[in-house]
């Protein structure tokens, strides 16, 4: 093995960085995703809920906050959760009052996967609950 002699440039250094544009769209985190809550439970679900899942997120997240909660927010039932109207009263993050301006909830398909809970921090929904059997509305 040569050793580099401090003129040659490192091979590391030559590699360009790939520039690439801003995503327009939302992206997802599970950074606040609680799988606690026997409600929210996706373990006795088959290969279709997860297919179900991905694609839907995949398919929203070319989409913005607005085109989500507004535009498109009869067709993807989005809208804000009623506390008041829930089998539960908050999520039960910590500084939830701190986090959450308003907490949504979105479907997978109609009717068949649920709903998926959580709460936009900018372009980032945080994913809170998997609700595939429609659980946090009785």
């Amino acid at each position: 093995i040569k050793k580099l002699e401090s003129k040659q440039t490192p091979p590391s250094s030559r590699i360009k960085p790939t520039k690439v544009k801003s995503p327009q769209g939302i992206s997802f985190s599970y950074r606040y995703f609680k799988d606690d809550n026997e409600k929210f439970l996706i373990s006795n679900k088959d290969a279709r809920y997860l297919e179900a899942l991905i694609q839907r997120l995949r398919d929203l997240s070319s989409m913005t906050v607005n085109e989500i909660t507004v535009i498109n927010a009869k067709r993807l039932r989005c809208h804000a959760i009623d506390w008041d109207r829930t089998s539960e009263t908050y999520f039960g993050l910590p500084n939830e009052e701190q986090l959450v301006d308003t907490p949504y909830q979105f479907q997978l398909s109609s009717n068949e996967h649920g709903r998926v809970h959580g709460f936009f921090i900018e372009n980032v929904f945080y994913i809170v609950w998997l609700d595939p059997d429609h659980r946090l509305y009785s």
